[in-house]
This record gives structure tokens, sequence and C-alpha cells, in this order.
């Protein structure tokens, strides 16, 4: 499979989630429109960044929530290949490192780098940063192109390299002080950070959907939804947890 046809399968899955050719894309929000489809945060030590399960009825993510918020983002783009053109119907779990494994890992990870910086819009980005700088990608155009894609450094700078914007030597230098960088320029730090400890196990989608709708339909009694939901690592919806109180504008 070339680029071109990895960079048109990104662009019909922006398509299918209602999105358009170039914005940033929120990820984790738009996989709820995905019928069938569960997103399960859970920690996976450090060198799996993620698992796709496929099934009959439903299909499951599983998403390294020790892992940066940012590479959580990439890694979700990545399953979703996985999901709608990996034709093999066990589960794939998938390495942290960015463009190594077998072919179809390779391919997944170019396809979540297309969906979430797509080429012509990430083109005009670039050339308007250069404009803007010393006509080179410098540590500041990389972090805010982590900050406006909201991804990691390390998918960005996978991105860069293959775009020929950087060497990897260059790359390698901006590996470094990753928060510290981010910071300094005025950002905000959750995006590198690891879910929350109250949130790193914790289930999204079609199994509290379906968990709702059989209790809607006397299906099951009060106690076994909220078993299935505990098992689902939500006791916030059983006992009203860390809810935000809702403030109006």
């Amino acid at each position: 499979m070339n680029d071109l046809n990895i960079w048109k399968k990104a662009e019909r899955i922006r398509k299918l989630l209602g999105e358009d050719s170039s914005s940033p894309i929120d990820l984790f929000a738009l996989t709820n429109s995905i019928n069938g489809l569960s997103i399960v945060n859970y920690p996976m030590g450090e060198n799996i960044s993620g698992m796709c399960v496929k099934g009959k009825h439903s299909n499951v993510f599983a998403i390294n929530s020790l892992m940066t918020l940012g590479r959580q983002r990439f890694t979700l783009a990545h399953e979703l290949f996985h999901l709608y053109y990996d034709n093999e119907p066990s589960t794939s779990i998938c390495s942290k490192n960015i463009g190594t494994g077998n072919e179809k890992e390779i391919q997944a990870d170019q396809f979540a780098s297309y969906l979430i910086m797509p080429p012509l819009a990430l083109t005009e980005m670039i050339q308007k940063l250069k404009e803007s700088s010393s006509r080179v990608i410098t540590l500041n155009e990389v972090v805010f192109l982590e900050q406006y894609y909201q991804i990691s450094r390390q998918a960005v700078l996978y991105r860069l390299i293959q775009e020929r914007e950087l060497s990897p030597q260059d790359a390698e230098k901006m590996r470094q002080n990753i928060i510290q960088s981010a910071i300094n320029l005025g950002y905000d730090d959750t995006l590198y950070k690891p879910s929350p400890p109250n949130k790193r196990y914790r289930t999204y989608g079609h199994y509290i959907k379906v968990a709702e709708k059989v209790l809607e339909k006397g299906l099951v009694s009060r106690g076994k939804y909220e078993e299935l939901l505990l098992e689902a690592f939500r006791s916030d919806l059983v006992y009203g947890e860390e809810i935000d109180e809702e403030i109006l504008d």
C-alpha cells in the first residue's frame, strides 16, 4: 500500500466521522459516534501503546493510559486503521515505537499521522511557520504543531522526518526536556502527561450505552446494571463521583 492510498483511507475516515479534510480533530469525542465501539483506558506497561479487539457484534480499543495524552490520541487513530482496513480478524497489539513493526503496523502509523495531520493542511502550516521564522523548522515550531494537533512529540517528529523538514539528527535533539520546552513557550503541560490516576481505568462508548439501554428496557436489575458499570471501571456512574457542577454561560 503506497502513501497515496493510505492518505485516501485517512480522508475517508475523516468524512465518516463528519470532519473536513484539514482541521484538527478530537478523536476521543468523535469515536463515540462509531457504532459498536468501546474504548477502554487501561495501564499496559511501557512497551504497548494499545490494542484493537474485533468481535462479531462489537469492537474494543484498549488505550494505554500510562502513555501521554498526546500519544493516546495518536494510538486511537492507529487503532482506527486496524478496525477499518486491517483484514486480520484477530487482536492487534501495538508497540509504543512509531514507524516500527510489521507492514500493517507501519501502515497504521502512517494512517494515524495522515488522519490527525492531513498532508495538504500540514504543508500549508509548515510554509506559514517557516515564513514567519528562520525558514527552518525549529523547536518552537515543533511545539506549536504538537499543541495545534494535540499529539505527542514523537508523532510530530516522525512526520517531520518523513516530510524531510527535519533530519533524524536534528529531531533527536528535540526529544529532550519535552515538557519544559512547552512550558517555556506558555503552553499547558497536560498533553505531555498520562491520564490522571482516577481515569487510568475507564470505559467509554458502546459498552456504557448498551448497559444503559438494557436497564431502560428492564432486561437487567439496577443491581446488575451497577455491577456491569463497576466491571467497566465506571464507579463514577454508580456512585456519582467526580461529576463537576454545571456552570451556565
